[in-house]
């Protein structure tokens, strides 16, 4: 299964996320950014590519709406309402991931 991770900048949250599945046997994870500084800013091919979008923000969900609708139409996209709060490989974020992602990835 292809997982996108979305934040802002793509340097903590997303980033981290991504890396959480390196080398993992069942799901395959890309991340990108939002925001025009982004280390990675999202296109509509990241959203063509990916089976399932998780964002961390409700506004990232409604910027992905408003600029790639079609290329939404028919993934699941989740809010996991993760603050940007967290510093990239921080463990307290790796756990909120891992809680929070558990429900969506029973593979996880």
């Amino acid at each position: 299964m292809r997982l996108l991770f979305i934040c802002s900048q793509n340097k903590w949250r997303s980033l981290t996320a991504e890396r959480l599945f390196d080398d993992h046997p069942h799901y395959e994870a890309r991340s990108a950014g939002t925001e025009p500084g982004a280390r990675v800013r999202v296109t509509a091919g990241h959203l063509g590519w990916a089976e399932t979008v998780f964002v961390m923000e409700r506004r990232h969900a409604n910027r992905l709406r408003e600029k790639f609708a079609e290329e939404l139409r028919g993934k699941t996209l989740v809010v996991l309402r993760i603050p940007d709060k967290y510093p990239f490989g921080d463990s307290k974020l790796i756990a909120l991931l891992q809680e929070k992602l558990l429900v969506h990835l029973p593979l996880l």
